[in-house]
């Protein structure tokens, strides 16, 4: 047993690495070819809809409200990103609203959950869906590194469309120290409000999209983002992953784990913090109307991947 995770097993962790490579994938086909996209964000949601609906299709992520809008919400984040990369909507000055409101709901969705865990479960408790949780002074920590991360969202009207084949949604002010910001938080989000599934839920998706970032094309990181959460969240919505023995690694439960986790997510996010201050105090810069990070390697590395520069 571990301190933050259990589980592990050779098949458990091969499971894992198989499921992360899905992930990356699929994520970088469907950014690759604009049909693929079409199949995958528009013809399969429609299927699972109809198959939820018919009873055909009943995994405990379904059954939930918040696994259902969390799915559907990325979806619709991702339509809209295509919508800015495909048509002439991505010429638009008010284009760089979308993905920053998209981005914004996602997080206050996150926050409000984990206050809710906070509220309702004082003892440990298996949900409706599964999950055992409890509510403690971590969800408020996390909750906290939520609003920090809110607050350090800048840059969205540098937003554009990539010059490159695959005509990526480039947010070129959101450079690496915010995103391991983000993944600190969600996946001590995932780890405090769907401990149960937060390996996978949490851990592989933000691996996936981080890597995906980092390693294959960099700037669109909330392209990347949005895709995997979606394919994901179909998947979570088809099929009873939790049953699956291959995928059983779970958190331990462990209070202090919880509070560990969530007290690194609100350190680093209220150093992000700090540091955009005093980068726009000293730059004198708008973040509401400027890009604060342009001087920066990473912000020109951002550009140069996209054919931006």
């Amino acid at each position: 047993m571990g301190f933050f995770f259990q589980g592990y097993s050779l098949i458990t962790i091969a499971a894992f690495l198989v499921m992360v490579l899905a992930l990356i994938l699929l994520n970088e086909l469907t950014r690759r070819s604009k049909w693929a996209a079409i199949v995958f964000y528009c013809v399969v949601p429609v299927v699972l809809v109809a198959l939820i609906a018919m009873n055909y299709v009943n995994s405990p992520s379904s059954k939930t409200w918040f696994g259902v809008i969390k799915t559907f919400s990325a979806l619709v984040g991702v339509l809209g990103f295509m919508l800015i990369r495909y048509t002439k909507v991505g010429n638009k000055k008010f284009t760089f609203y979308f993905p920053l409101a998209i981005l914004a709901i996602n997080i206050v969705e996150a926050i409000y959950r984990d206050i809710e865990v906070f509220m309702n479960f004082k003892t440990l408790t298996v949900d409706e869906a599964g999950l055992t949780l409890l509510g403690g002074p971590w969800n408020i920590l996390n909750a906290l590194a939520g609003v920090f991360l809110l607050l350090t969202l800048t840059g969205w009207m540098g937003i554009r469309v990539s010059k490159t084949k695959s005509r990526d949604m480039v947010w070129p002010d959101q450079l690496w120290f915010w995103i391991i910001a983000y993944d600190l938080w969600n996946a001590a989000y995932c780890y405090n409000c769907i401990s149960t599934r937060a390996m996978y839920a949490g851990i592989a998706l933000l691996v996936s999209c981080t890597v995906a970032e980092l390693f294959i094309k960099r700037g669109i990181w909330l392209q990347h983002r949005a895709q995997t959460l979606a394919l994901f969240g179909m998947f979570s919505l088809a099929v009873d992953y939790q049953a699956m023995p291959a995928l059983s690694i779970t958190a331990t439960y462990n209070p202090a784990a919880w509070t560990t986790l969530s007290a690194i997510a609100l350190a680093f996010n209220f150093a992000v913090f700090v540091y955009e201050v005093y980068r726009i105090v000293k730059l004198k810069r708008n973040p509401f109307k400027q890009e604060i990070f342009t001087e920066l390697k990473a912000y020109r590395l951002n550009l140069e991947a996209n054919g931006l520069k």
